[in-house]
């Protein structure tokens, strides 16, 4: 078992991360990937190929994934126009990542540790995990309230405005 995943999950993790855009929901993908192999394992045609049919396992999970995430309200993202208010000049884009930076300087310090760790370093959340010397779960709570935090100091100095119940939703 620990062969197969040595050698199949980075080429199903690079996978779920071109379709699904999202690190977090591609190491979910490909974490599902690899369960579903193995219990599918048996099921599996010796005199087939194994990597395209693991390749259509964690394809079938991004599919899933993404219908999921369609059908699910919509979040809104900081750079979209209608958040900001319409077509932005280089003026404009100065003034709003400056806006983010301030908003994140008032975030929780660890909060904010997790967040940069995610956001700017690119890091995966067992990588911060392990940086932070914190369990896994405290890592995706932090990034999720260092989100909420951001947004909230954003309204607050008027950078960004909620317009139905999309903002509460991170």
């Amino acid at each position: 078992m620990r062969c197969l995943v040595d050698r199949y999950a980075p080429r199903v993790l690079a996978l779920c991360v071109r379709m699904l855009g999202h690190r977090q929901d591609a190491e979910d993908a490909a974490q599902e990937t690899m369960v579903r192999m193995f219990r599918s394992l048996e099921r599996w045609d010796s005199t087939r190929p194994f990597e395209p049919w693991l390749m259509a396992i964690a394809g079938n999970r991004c599919r899933t994934r993404l219908a999921k995430r369609a059908a699910s309200p919509r979040w809104v993202e900081l750079d979209e126009p209608n958040v900001v208010g319409g077509d932005l000049g280089g003026q404009e884009v100065r003034q709003i990542d400056e806006e983010i930076r301030l908003a994140l300087d008032e975030v929780t310090p660890k909060y904010r540790h997790a967040f940069l760790g995610f956001h700017e370093r690119g890091l995966s959340y067992a990588q911060i995990a392990e940086w932070l010397e914190v369990p896994l779960g405290t890592v995706k709570t932090w990034v999720r309230r260092a989100r909420i935090q951001m947004i909230e100091r954003l309204k607050a100095r008027g950078a960004i405005r909620e317009s139905h119940h999309e903002l509460r939703q991170i």
